[in-house]
């Protein structure tokens, strides 16, 4: 009888040994099951779940800052230092008024502000032992190379890029740079019989000093109006494409000597 108690015994041991070992795969599997699905969560997001791309006029990436080189004419244009571009503004502004609205001349202007200073410097260094006052201290004015050597090698850049642009059109290669080219500057002469050329000036630095800051604040707003505007021109365009351009010889069309 004790044997058939010691083999029931561990018969009973035997099972519960087996179903502790059962129950621990099972709990493996669950957690093993349940890291993997979080590990799937975490999982990046497919291509097909990102936001599309936001229409920007253009075609620009990065902020309308860095598009203006980033640099203190940028924060000029765009008003990061207030008072620095009002007072370029207003500078503009007082040339402008000068030179336009009191038809006063470059040259008369440069030379009564010559006169002006030099006599008042003159009498001072002069008179200053009778007035008791120090004379004054007049600066040696030296100006930098490297600025104007920057300015002149991005001068060249500009005017060689337009000279290969008008050799192309010349060419008669781009039918459609051919096209806008002429369109500008139909429109630039139309322009011209209104104003001269220091209204124009000036009126192109006032829109430098406006338009880019405003289109900053709203351009969430101004983008959706412009990629509307841009699908109807190209539309239109579309239309004039098959009615006049697909008409012109190919010879004409597809010149690329």
């Amino acid at each position: 009888m004790a044997d058939q108690s010691e083999s029931a015994g561990s018969t009973v041991e035997h099972e519960k040994s087996l179903m502790e070992k059962i129950s621990e795969k099972i709990h493996d599997h669950d957690s093993s099951s349940s890291s993997s699905s979080d590990s799937d969560n975490e999982k990046p997001e497919s291509p097909k779940s990102q936001k599309p791309k936001v229409f920007r006029i253009f075609g620009r990436e990065k902020p309308v800052h860095h598009v203006f080189g980033g640099g203190k004419p940028a924060d000029v244009f765009l008003w990061r230092n207030k008072k620095v571009s009002a007072g370029v503004l207003g500078g503009a502004t007082a040339v402008w008024v000068l030179f336009e609205l009191l038809e006063y001349h470059l040259l008369t202007l440069v030379g009564h502000i010559l006169i002006g200073t030099l006599a008042v410097l003159f009498l001072w260094s002069n008179a200053h032992s009778f007035i008791h006052k120090t004379p004054p201290r007049i600066p040696e004015v030296h100006l930098p190379e490297e600025p104007f050597l920057q300015v002149a090698s991005e001068l060249r850049l500009q005017i060689n890029w337009a000279f290969a642009v008008l050799h192309d059109i010349a060419s008669g290669r781009e039918l459609k740079k051919f096209l806008i080219v002429i369109a500008g500057l139909w429109v630039l002469s139309i322009v011209g019989t209104w104003c001269n050329f220091l209204t124009l000036f000036y009126i192109s630095f006032v829109l430098l000093h406006t338009v880019p800051v405003i289109y900053e604040k709203y351009e969430d707003k101004i983008d959706p109006f412009a990629e509307k505007a841009t699908i109807e021109f190209k539309k239109h365009y579309a239309v004039f494409d098959a009615k006049v351009l697909s008409k012109i010889p190919q010879g004409l069309k597809n010149k690329r000597s």
